[in-house]
Order: C-alpha cells, then sequence, then structure tokens
C-alpha cells in the first residue's frame, strides 16, 4: 500500500503565494506520474499539474506560468510552487501518484487526503 501525505496549503491574500508539498511512502516499486489535483466547492475535481519520469512538467492553462510542479524522484516527493494566487485558485489540493507497488508487482494509484488552500480577495 502507498501513502501519499501533503503539506502547505493555507490562507494568503490574492497575489500572494504558497508552496505545497507531498511525499509518498510505502511500497513502492516505481512511480511513473505525480500530479497535483483541485476540487473547489460544487465543483469537479481537475488535473493542474503533473510530471511523467524522464519527462517535462504539463500544466492546466488556468496555472500556466502561475505553477510550478517539481519532482524529486530519489525522494518520492513532488511540490507545487503557486505564484500570483487568485480567488478562483481556493479549493482542496490533492496529490496523485501512479506507479508500481513492491510488495504485489501491479500498479496503483494513490491520493493524499487533501489540503485546503484559501485565496482572500
Amino acid at each position: 500500500q502507498v501513502q501519499l501525505v501533503e503539506s502547505g496549503g493555507g490562507l494568503v491574500q490574492a497575489g500572494g503565494s504558497l508552496r505545497l508539498s507531498c511525499v509518498a511512502s510505502g511500497s513502492i516499486f516505481r512511480i511513473h506520474a505525480m500530479g497535483w489535483y483541485r476540487q473547489a466547492p460544487g465543483k469537479q475535481r481537475e488535473l493542474i499539474a503533473s510530471v511523467i519520469s524522464g519527462g517535462a512538467p504539463n500544466d492546466a492553462d488556468s496555472v500556466k506560468g502561475r505553477f510550478a510542479i517539481s519532482r524529486d524522484n530519489a525522494k518520492n516527493t513532488v511540490s507545487l510552487q503557486m505564484n500570483s494566487l487568485k480567488p478562483e485558485d481556493t479549493a482542496v489540493y490533492y496529490c496523485n501518484a501512479d506507479g508500481i507497488a513492491a510488495a504485489t508487482w501491479r500498479s496503483f494509484t494513490s491520493w493524499g487526503q487533501g489540503t485546503q488552500v484559501t485565496v482572500s480577495s
């Protein structure tokens, strides 16, 4: 079983910055992709940034140029630097990882518990 633990959410004024971090632990053979999703009240969960092993990061248009995802493969961590935050960025942010579990050699998809980001105007 693979667990993801997020940290770094909070309350910030519009135009400010926050950095989210996520660490994966457990029975991990390899993590193929890690990413960040968010879900605002009354809306569907959306992918905002992801990075595949050996690949370039991908950002959603809504955050392009403001958010930056980074990954440390050796530490099984992924971070999201969020700059120029807007009130519409307010949401619960979730970390996600896809890979192969060491104990079962089967693929897994894991989610973090979510961290609240609130941007005041």
